[in-house]
C-alpha cells in the first residue's frame, strides 16, 4: 500500500464550502492516493509557505515517523508564498497574539480591510515568501529526505491562480516563483505537477470557493488524478 508523503497548504484540505478533515476521500490528495491504492500523509495548514514545510520537516516528530515508509515525496506548498503580503510575515501572523481579545478583533478587522486596498498600490509587493527563499526551503526539504531515502521520487506542484477579492485580485508575484521553481526542479532532479494548468480555468471562471483561492470538488478531482498518473509512473519501480 503506497505511501504518499505531502506537505501542503490550505489547498489540500479546503474545499468549496470549507475546510474538511484531512481523510475526505474528496480531496485531492486521497484522490491521487487512491489512484494508486495506497493512502496520503498530509502535514499542511492554513497559509503555509516552503518556509513552514521546512520547519514542519524539522520539528514535528510525526513527520520522521513517516519517513521510512514513505513511497513518493509530494511538495504542495509554494504557493501562498506567491501571495501579497502588504505586513511583514512576522508582524501579520502576530496579530493573533494581540491581547485583549477587542484589540485583536479590530487589528485584524482593519487589516484585512486594508489588505486589498495595499496590495494593489503595491502591485503585489512584498510577497509572503520571495522566489529566492521558496526554492531554498524546498531544496533544503529535499536534500535532507534524501539523505535518508535518497532514491525517494519528489513532485513539486507549481502555484496556481487566484481571484480572490482579499488580495485585490493582484497575484504578480506567480510568475517569478514559477519560474524559479522550474530552474531548481529540473537541477534538483524533482518532477512538477502545473495547478494552474489544471485548474485554472476552474477558479479563474469562479468554479470553485467564493474565496476565489480554493477549489471546487471538480479541481479536486482534476489534480488528484493527474497527480496519481504522476506518481503511478514514478513510484512503481521503486515501491517498497
Amino acid at each position: 500500500m503506497p505511501t504518499v508523503l505531502m506537505f501542503g497548504d490550505s489547498l489540500s484540505f479546503h474545499g468549496p464550502d470549507g475546510p474538511h478533515p484531512a481523510d475526505d476521500a474528496r480531496l485531492w490528495p486521497n484522490v491521487a492516493a487512491s489512484a494508486i491504492g495506497g493512502h496520503t500523509e498530509l502535514f499542511a495548514g492554513f497559509g503555509w509557505t516552503a518556509r513552514d514545510a521546512y520547519w514542519s520537516l524539522t520539528g514535528d516528530p510525526r513527520v520522521w515517523a513517516q519517513l521510512p515508509k514513505a513511497d513518493v515525496l509530494v511538495l504542495a506548498v509554494g504557493g501562498m508564498d506567491t501571495l501579497p503580503s502588504p505586513l511583514p510575515t512576522y508582524l501579520r501572523q502576530g496579530i493573533r497574539y494581540l491581547r485583549p481579545d477587542g484589540l485583536r478583533r479590530g487589528v485584524r478587522k482593519g487589516y484585512s480591510a486594508a489588505q486589498p486596498i495595499l496590495a494593489r498600490l503595491t502591485r503585489g509587493r512584498p510577497v509572503a515568501l520571495p522566489s529566492a527563499l521558496t526554492v531554498r526551503y524546498l531544496d533544503m526539504i529535499v536534500v535532507a529526505i534524501r539523505s535518508l531515502r535518497p532514491d525517494l521520487p519528489v513532485i513539486a506542484l507549481l502555484p496556481g491562480y487566484h481571484r480572490a477579492a482579499s488580495y485585490g485580485f493582484v497575484h504578480t508575484g506567480r510568475e517569478a516563483a514559477v519560474r524559479a521553481m522550474r530552474q531548481w526542479a529540473e537541477e534538483a532532479g524533482v518532477s512538477l505537477l502545473d495547478s494552474a494548468e489544471l485548474v485554472g480555468a476552474h477558479v479563474l471562471e469562479g468554479h470553485g470557493n467564493p474565496d476565489g483561492m480554493h477549489w471546487g470538488w471538480s479541481g479536486h478531482a482534476d489534480v488528484g488524478k493527474a497527480l496519481g498518473a504522476l506518481i503511478a509512473s514514478l513510484v512503481e519501480p521503486n515501491s517498497h
